[in-house]
């Protein structure tokens, strides 16, 4: 369980009012591109020279790897004492947020920016720590080598052979005032772990066969140079110094549960950072993709997590067709170039599918770009289809033996009426799309097709009543009246599945109308709060709590629904403490989030221009995960809370200086 038990305290000695008087901190990274290069060494250089210019230093965690010239540098400098946290039995010794800020010093050390905190502390990654830190006004000196960079991954990877599992977003990168890179030639570097200053003896030699060769070194640094250019490039940019970005480009990426994916995503995200271009993560949500499950569902939502970590915006369209989806999206979207990857399956000769790809490039006359997917190929079973879960209940078998048992009656009556055959199959074709429309999945439907051909072999094919037929004829007759009751009632489920996403689509669509309207009418702040409240627990069919956020107030929860009262007491110590950390530093905490995620609560801040207006918490344990769509919608109402909280406020301010 994460410690959030003295969250409060320090949140209240850290932020005693409102966090917009706090300027944020400057941070700066020393960049290297790979370990012994001596990034420590020039960080804690500077520190010392910090130190002389009169500014409080503290090396708040410094990974010296017991290197004799790091450690004497160290000396002089005041050492915070690292947190020690028992993990499986092992004591690990992490960066200690909660004291570096009770300390507050001007500048502080925090080695490693990569690093992967261990399970019990607020943040999952080192990085969030140092962005607390900033937001709390401390600078920040750390250090970080370009395997690192979440968008390089895949890139590095390619190099060296060796994945990297410590990762940044490269918007972490790309906010530092400044970035040194530390350089030394690959040769020296190399003669450096050879006289064991980098590593140990063991460890030295197992590096120089694999990561540090000379050739991988030369490749790395390259690398390292052209993302330190690229960072200075894009601070040039947002100084206005410079204006070289390309109008008008906008790069889509489609978002899937594929193990290629992320490659996609960030080779996506480097074209958007070297174009200077708008960057969208489209996910085209389908029957199938609703029923996603266990790793490839995990998957989802990680691919989808990246691209948010790599700066995309998310959006969700409904189909069942995603080529078409994905052509409609772009038109209306303004999209100039599209990244996916190659499928890198065998297509089976006999159903001879296009690919995604090749229909998009025949749906659009925009720039499509291929990348390869390398993963081990797997050839489809012949006939394999899939086909959406449906599960058995009473009324659907009653509807399907209704229809069965009214199109045959209706097929007699034709009979004795003297209608022809091709009019009896007609109204058993009828008695298949009623089953489709009127019941849940594709089962029904066939076992309709099927019974429907049996029925009427039975009751209208020479000799009667029985399941023979003498004429030769009969047996294309049967198989052309399967083929189009199947067919039949396949396009009439597919319309079903459309009609209800398209209603899904149209209310989450009036539900964010009505939010916006009904906020327009709140008279106070905790109006504003209470209808906000109220849309999100319709939204996902569970309690909400809210609380108003003002200077020299504590939070004071309140429930929506209001009888749901005795969710209140769910909120103990340590859900409060999360709370307050969101109030303080106006980010979303708690589970889905790696922000103190053993949270049983979604803590989000209503955020206003000038910071907090309140706190939403919505319940996860016991409900579902809310999908990407539901999230973008879950904070769009709660910006038109902030903004409609923001208008109460400023009138009530006005209203006080009227005499």
């Amino acid at each position: 369980m994460m410690d959030m038990e003295n969250t409060p305290q320090i949140m209240s000695d850290c932020f005693p009012g409102q966090k917009s008087t706090i300027f944020p901190g400057k941070l700066k990274i020393f960049f290297g591109y790979a370990a012994g290069v001596g990034k420590t060494y020039a960080m804690l250089q500077a520190a010392h020279q910090a130190q002389k210019e009169g500014i409080d230093v503290v090396a708040g965690y410094v990974e010296h790897h017991a290197r004799p010239d790091t450690l004497a540098l160290l000396q002089g400098l005041e050492v915070l004492p690292c947190r020690e946290i028992d993990y499986r039995g092992i004591k690990l010794k992490e960066f200690d947020l909660d004291q570096a800020l009770q300390r507050k010093p001007q500048l502080i050390l925090v080695d490693e920016l990569a690093h992967n905190n261990a399970p019990g502390c607020r943040h999952t990654k080192r990085y969030q720590d140092v962005e607390e830190l900033l937001q709390a006004g401390i600078n920040v000196y750390t250090t970080v080598n370009v395997q690192h960079l979440e968008s390089l991954n895949d890139l590095v990877s390619s190099i060296t052979g060796i994945a990297v599992h410590e990762r940044i977003p490269d918007r972490i990168f790309d906010r530092a005032n400044q970035v040194e890179l530390v350089d030394i030639e690959p040769d020296e570097l190399v003669k450096r772990l050879q006289a064991g200053k980098v590593y140990q003896e063991r460890q030295a030699k197992q590096a120089l066969q694999n990561f540090f060769t000379v050739e991988n070194l030369a490749a790395l640094r390259e690398i390292a140079m052209r993302r330190t250019a690229d960072q200075l490039n894009r601070t040039a940019l947002q100084e206005g110094r410079e204006k070289s970005a390309k109008a008008g480009e906008h790069i889509l990426i489609c978002l899937s549960s594929s193990p290629s994916n992320p490659k996609v995503i960030r080779t996506a995200a480097r074209m958007a950072e070297a174009f200077h271009s708008g960057f969208t993560a489209l996910f085209v949500q389908t029957p199938e993709t609703k029923e996603l499950s266990g790793d490839n569902l995990k998957r989802l939502r990680s691919n989808l997590h990246l691209a948010e970590q790599l700066g995309a915006q998310i959006s969700t369209v409904y189909g069942t067709d995603p080529a078409v989806q994905i052509a409609e999206y772009a038109r209306v979207s303004g999209v100039t170039k599209i990244v996916m990857g190659r499928i890198n399956h065998k297509q089976n000769p006999l159903i001879g599918k296009k690919s995604l790809a090749d229909r998009l490039i025949a749906l659009t006359d925009l720039d499509i770009y291929i990348i390869p997917d390398h993963q081990p190929l797997y050839k489809k079973p012949l006939g394999k289809f899939h086909l959406p879960k449906s599960h058995f209940t009473g009324k659907d078998a009653c509807i399907t033996l209704a229809a069965l048992i009214l199109s045959s009656m209706a097929g007699l009556g034709f009979y004795h009426a003297g209608f022809s055959e091709s009019n009896i199959i007609t109204v058993y074709i009828l008695g298949v799309l009623i089953t489709a429309v009127s019941t849940d999945g594709h089962l029904y439907g066939a076992v309709e097709s099927l019974f429907s051909v049996a029925a009427f072999n039975f009751l209208f094919t020479e000799p009667r009543f029985t399941f023979r037929a003498n004429d030769p004829n009969y047996p294309v007759t049967f198989l052309t009246m399967l083929s189009a009751s199947i067919i039949a009632s396949s396009l009439a489920s597919r319309v079903k599945a459309q009609a209800r996403m398209a209603a899904q689509k149209s209310y989450y669509t009036e539900l964010l109308l009505e939010s916006s309207q009904k906020l327009q009418q709140g008279r106070t702040e905790w109006d504003c709060l209470r209808l906000t409240a109220e849309q999100l627990s319709r939204l996902f069919d569970r309690p909400i709590l809210y609380a108003l956020s003002k200077s020299g107030q504590d939070l004071s929860f309140r429930a929506e629904p209001s009888d749901a009262q005795e969710v209140l007491a769910q909120l103990g110590t340590e859900e409060m403490g999360v709370a307050k950390w969101v109030q303080a530093n106006n980010k979303y905490a708690g589970a889905t989030t790696s922000t103190l995620p053993d949270s049983k609560w979604f803590f989000l801040s209503v955020r206003g221009t000038q910071g907090v207006m309140g706190i939403v918490a919505v319940p996860v344990a016991g409900y579902s995960i809310p999908d990407a769509f539901e999230k973008n919608l879950l904070i769009a109402i709660l910006n038109e809370c902030g903004l409609s909280q923001e208008r109460i406020r400023l009138q009530e301010e006005r209203g006080k200086e009227v005499p």
